[in-house]
């Protein structure tokens, strides 16, 4: 069950007035607070805690490595804490910590990934976006724009949330979608990207995974192979570079899952229960919401105060 809209942004507006016991709980992410899309999780992160003046941490691995943030989720359940918060891109690598900190009676939201296995590991519920729903949602979108050959760049591969946004739309799409594996350097993505386009001169469709490491760089190649106007180009989440290419055309649109709130809403429901025992019932999706040229100025002036 899921809860509405409505509930979910009105329990995110109580402010939480300190407690006299102290608070404490933990965040862990696989994605790193330097990195664009994790610095707006982090200030989410860090505007509940301002609000509910509660104990927060946030902890990551410094590159995507699962051993270490299995590590980290075992270091917090020695430190007992009031409530963890942990993303989900491996469930084989992560599930064991996480049903450990569940039997030892921590309270566990999870967030961003993991959504189709969160509920079966004790997770009291999920903040994000269902990532096949969402490829899907984008695959039909392009493919309503005329799409019928399509690279889906994917930086992480391994990393189930990608690998789900990928298949989710190559169903939407219903054309012809190859998966084209990269790393996170942006100017190796290019080149990947722009080696890739000038195989295959039937490629009409980019998706990427990530805005500022995959979209942005694929709108450069597809400038620099001269094909701008003639590929549409989208990705998920977002970044300022990107959103101006979706407002000067360069871009077709980005898919927002709104990743403040997945920062923010995980530590505000936390806090309300170990204030007063309560939780939502149900998982809260914040996203898909597609960003198009319409909406793609009010995206970035609030990228640029960290919100989007």
């Amino acid at each position: 069950m899921r809860t509405t809209l409505r509930a979910f942004v009105a329990a995110a507006a109580i402010v939480i007035a300190p407690s006299a016991m102290a608070t404490d709980i933990i965040v862990i992410t696989h994605g790193q607070a330097i990195d664009p899309q994790w610095s707006v999780v982090k200030n989410g992160v860090d505007e509940a805690a301002k609000e509910t003046g509660i104990n927060v941490t946030y902890r990551a691995p410094e590159t995507f490595d699962m051993i270490a943030m299995k590590q980290l989720i075992e270091a917090a359940i020695i430190q007992e804490p009031d409530g963890i918060v942990v993303s989900i891109p491996d469930s084989d690598a992560l599930g064991p910590s996480i049903l450990r900190a569940v039997n030892a009676g921590i309270p566990v939201i999870s967030m961003n990934s993991g959504a189709e296995i969160s509920a079966t590991l004790g997770a009291r519920l999920h903040v994000g976006q269902d990532e096949y729903e969402a490829g899907k949602v984008a695959g039909e979108e392009l493919a309503a724009m005329g799409g019928t050959v399509a690279i889906c760049v994917n930086q992480e591969v391994g990393n189930v949330a990608l690998d789900h946004r990928c298949d989710g739309f190559a169903e939407g799409f219903g054309g012809e979608v190859t998966v084209v594996p990269t790393n996170t350097d942006p100017s190796e993505v290019e080149a990947k990207i722009k080696a890739t386009l000038e195989a295959n001169p039937d490629i009409d469709t980019i998706i990427g995974l990530v805005a500022s490491l995959v979209g942005e760089p694929a709108v450069r190649a597809v400038d620099s192979v001269g094909r701008t106007g003639e590929i549409n180009v989208a990705s998920f989440d977002v970044s300022a570079g990107f959103l101006e290419d979706v407002a000067e055309g360069k871009a077709a649109f980005a898919v927002d899952q709104q990743q403040f709130l997945q920062g923010y809403l995980p530590v505000m429901f936390l806090a309300l229960n170990a204030k007063y025992g309560l939780l939502p019932s149900g998982d809260v999706p914040s996203g898909p919401n597609l960003i198009t040229a319409e909406t793609a100025q009010d995206a970035i002036e609030l990228s640029a105060r960290g919100y989007r």
